[in-house]
């Protein structure tokens, strides 16, 4: 993220954004008047506070409206939208409004409408974004354009672009920052993210996939984990508490399971960055799979994937190694060994060409 403000009084934010086709870089911008604006709203709609924005989990009432043209007019696409919708109050927002998610849509929300979104699920992560830079009764103007090996593309060929968009945050209810959440909070939220991630992925959202994954394992890494003493003595309080209360919703993971479910994590992303062609960090993520839980045999498999396409036979070679190791029969472990060594032999072969060339 990068952040300036410029003479004309406007503060310029960028990032980019993970969509289903890809990355996007997004320009947020907002006068200074706005930057600092406080927003009051009556009744129930108070609960939104320049000191209680939109946060994790948070329910908020948005609108996206695509500007037809970029020249400041505010001529917008899709006037036609649910203004019902904006009239609900806080307390009425009970739960995020369902839309699929589009492999040739950049913002994926319907454009117009008033929709309601829950911060942090990731349908939307170029609307979520802005969200979380918004208060409660803001406005922002956003520009797009499609990023494409680290570079910005300004023109691709389904699409005129850059494309210019207005948000709008109606109203929010309470969310939670993630160090505020509770171990049970967090552990729904990282097996939310890992489901969805398998959804995205069997549906050929690989990018989607990787984000669902990302944000599953930014928040593990913050679960505190006991040992075992410590645990028994806690399951042994939540079951003396569960049998108070008669409450048996609490679930608690236990060190193993945290450990296995982030190395299952760590394995999935390695794929989703295979797919995308970044074998660099499917390396990287398979290995820290493979540190978390030494007999996964696909994060091995994926490891020397990412090797072969980085041309680092020799680490290719251990990786299927340890995978034939841990799967003698492995056809795919055997089928890539045989190519390794056929692809070491044509190396040779041209080595020795060339030196035969050069002393003869």
């Amino acid at each position: 993220m990068h952040s300036n403000g410029d003479h004309d009084g406007v503060d310029v934010t960028s990032w980019v954004s993970v969509c289903p086709g890809g990355l996007w870089k997004v320009q947020l911008k907002q006068t200074h008047e706005e930057s600092q604006e406080i927003v009051s709203y009556s009744g129930d709609d108070a609960a939104c506070s320049s000191s209680d924005c939109p946060r994790l989990g948070s329910l908020c009432r948005v609108r996206v409206r695509l500007k037809a043209n970029m020249d400041g007019a505010e001529s917008l696409v899709s006037e036609m939208g649910n203004e019902k919708l904006s009239d609900q109050s806080v307390a009425e927002m009970t739960e995020a409004t369902p839309f699929p998610r589009c492999q040739d849509a950049v913002l994926q929300v319907p454009l117009g409408d008033w929709i309601t979104l829950r911060l942090g699920e990731g349908q939307c992560n170029i609307t979520e974004a802005c969200v979380e830079r918004m208060r409660a009764g803001q406005k922002t103007e956003i520009l797009i354009s499609r990023v494409e090996n680290g570079q910005d593309v300004s023109a691709p060929a389904k699409a005129k672009l850059p494309l210019c968009a207005t948000v709008e945050l109606k109203s929010c209810t309470p969310g939670k920052e993630s160090w505020e959440m509770s171990p049970d909070e967090k552990w729904q939220w990282v097996k939310s993210h890992k489901e969805r991630g398998g959804v995205r992925f069997r549906s050929g959202d690989v990018w989607g996939a990787a984000d669902s994954y990302s944000r599953a394992l930014k928040l593990i890494i913050t679960l505190r984990v006991h040992g075992r003493e410590e645990e028994e003595k806690e399951q042994e309080a939540e079951e003396q508490r569960d049998t108070d209360t008669g409450d048996k919703m609490h679930q608690h993971p236990s060190a193993n399971e945290v450990k296995s479910i982030k190395a299952e994590l760590h394995s999935n992303l390695s794929l989703c960055q295979l797919k995308v062609n970044q074998p660099e960090r499917a390396k990287a993520s398979a290995t820290k799979s493979t540190l978390l839980e030494p007999g996964g045999a696909k994060a091995w498999y994926r490891m020397g994937q990412a090797c072969q396409m980085l041309n680092e036979l020799e680490g290719a070679r251990k990786a299927f190694r340890k995978l034939l190791e841990l799967q003698p029969e492995s056809p795919a472990a055997l089928k890539a060994l045989k190519d390794i060594a056929r692809i070491e032999k044509e190396n040779n072969a041209q080595l020795g060409l060339r030196l035969s060339k050069m002393f003869s």
